[in-house]
C-alpha cells in the first residue's frame, strides 16, 4: 500500500498536525503514515483526546489503524467509506472535546453523511478552544463555509476530572470558500460560565474586562452564569460578528493570578478574523471551490503547520502576503470536498 509519510515533528510539532492529517486522510482517501507524533512536546506521542478522535474517525470511515494507543509516536491510518452513525463516547479524562470536534465535524460534513454524537470529557481546558468558542465562533464561520452542525452543552467539564458532556449533530454539507474584510460592528457579546466560585469574585473580574471594552467604544452584551461542574473553573468568551468579520477570544480563569488571561489588545484592534479561527479554517478552505482569504495578525506555528500538511495531502495552492497590519493568507481550494 502506498502511504503518504507525514513528519509529526514539523513546525509546532504538536497535536495540530495529527488532527489535520487524519481529517484530510479521511476526506481524500489517502492512507498516511504519521511519524514523530508530538515530537516537540514535553510528553510525546498520542494523548487520550487524540486517540478518541482517531477511534471515532475509524468508526465513521471504516478505517484500518495501526499503532493507535496512548503514547504511540507513529501510526498508520487507512481510511475506508464513511457511513451514517450514532455514537456515545467518553474521553475518560479532561481531554479536550472541542479539539475532538475540530476533527470530526469537517470529515462528517464533507462525507455527506448524518452523524450524531454524545461525548464526555473536558469542555473548557488549557491549550484548547472553549466549548463556547466552538459553539458561537467556529460554528458561525463553518456555517458560512457550508458546514452545518448543532451543539448542545449538557455539562461543563474542567481540569482535572473533566466530566463535561455535549451532544453533537453534523449534517451533510457542501463546502465553499470564504472572504474576510474588516470589522464594521462595535457590538460585542461576552459569555462567562463558572463553577465553585463566588458570584462576586467572577463578576468583579468580568466587569473589569467590560470596562476595557467600553473604554474602547464597544457596546457589550454580558452573560454571566453559574454552571455546576465536577471541578472549580471559569470560562470566558468575547466575540463580535458582522458580514465581513468573525473575531473571538477566550480564556480560562487562572486560579493563581485570579484573572482571565486574555489578549485584549488583539481583540480591540480592528482585525477581521482572530488568528486561532484562521488556523481552524485552513482544512475546509483547501477543499472548497474558489479562493479563501484570511487576513491575520501573524503567521503562527499552528497556521504554518496546517498550511504545510494541508497542501502536502490535498495539493491545494496557497500564498502569504504582507499587509499594512499583518498578513494575508490566500488558499486556492481543490474543489473536491466529497468522500467517495
Amino acid at each position: 500500500m502506498d502511504f503518504l509519510k507525514i513528519n509529526g515533528g514539523h513546525g509546532e510539532g504538536g497535536g495540530q498536525i495529527i488532527r489535520s492529517a487524519i481529517v484530510l486522510s479521511c476526506i481524500t482517501k489517502q492512507p498516511i503514515h504519521l511519524e514523530n507524533i508530538r515530537k516537540n512536546r514535553k510528553i510525546s506521542g498520542l494523548r487520550p483526546q487524540h486517540l478518541t478522535a482517531i477511534n471515532i474517525l475509524q468508526k465513521i470511515t471504516n478505517a484500518k489503524v495501526i499503532g493507535a494507543e496512548v503514547g504511540s509516536t507513529e501510526i498508520k491510518f487507512i481510511p475506508g467509506n464513511a457511513k451514517n452513525l450514532d455514537l456515545v463516547e467518553d474521553v475518560g479524562t479532561a481531554g479536550s472535546i472541542p479539539l475532538i470536534l475540530q476533527v470530526l465535524i469537517p470529515v462528517v460534513a464533507m462525507s455527506k453523511k448524518q452523524f450524531n454524537l454524545r461525548i464526555k470529557g473536558g469542555t473548557d481546558v488549557l491549550w484548547s478552544p472553549t466549548i463556547d468558542y466552538t459553539q458561537h465562533v467556529l460554528q458561525e464561520a463553518y456555517s458560512r463555509m457550508g458546514i452545518n452542525f448543532s451543539l448542545e452543552l449538557i455539562k461543563r467539564g474542567y481540569y482535572p476530572k473533566g466530566g463535561g458532556e455535549i451532544k453533537l449533530q453534523v449534517n451533510p454539507s457542501n463546502v465553499k470558500s470564504i472572504l474576510f474584510l474588516k470589522r464594521k460592528t462595535n457590538k460585542v457579546k461576552l459569555i462567562c460560565s463558572f463553577s465553585k466560585f463566588t458570584n462576586n469574585e467572577i463578576e468583579n473580574k468580568v466587569y473589569e474586562i467590560v470596562k476595557q471594552l467600553t473604554d474602547a467604544n464597544f457596546i457589550v452584551d454580558v452573560e454571566i452564569k453559574s454552571e455546576e461542574a465536577l471541578d472549580s473553573g471559569a470560562s470566558l468568551l468575547i466575540y463580535s460578528i458582522d458580514d465581513d468579520s468573525i473575531i473571538g477570544i477566550d480564556a480560562l480563569y487562572n486560579k493563581k493570578t485570579s484573572k482571565f488571561d486574555l489578549d485584549m489588545d488583539n481583540f480591540i484592534k480592528n482585525y477581521a478574523i482572530d488568528d486561532n479561527l484562521a488556523d481552524m479554517l485552513i482544512v475546509p478552505a483547501s477543499l472548497a471551490s474558489g479562493k479563501t482569504i484570511l487576513p491575520v495578525k501573524e503567521i503562527t506555528k499552528h497556521l504554518e503547520t496546517n498550511l504545510f500538511v494541508t497542501s502536502k495531502i490535498t495539493g491545494c495552492k496557497y500564498g502569504i502576503g504582507k499587509t499594512s497590519n499583518g498578513f494575508e493568507v490566500i488558499i486556492e481550494g481543490i474543489s473536491n470536498p466529497s468522500i467517495k
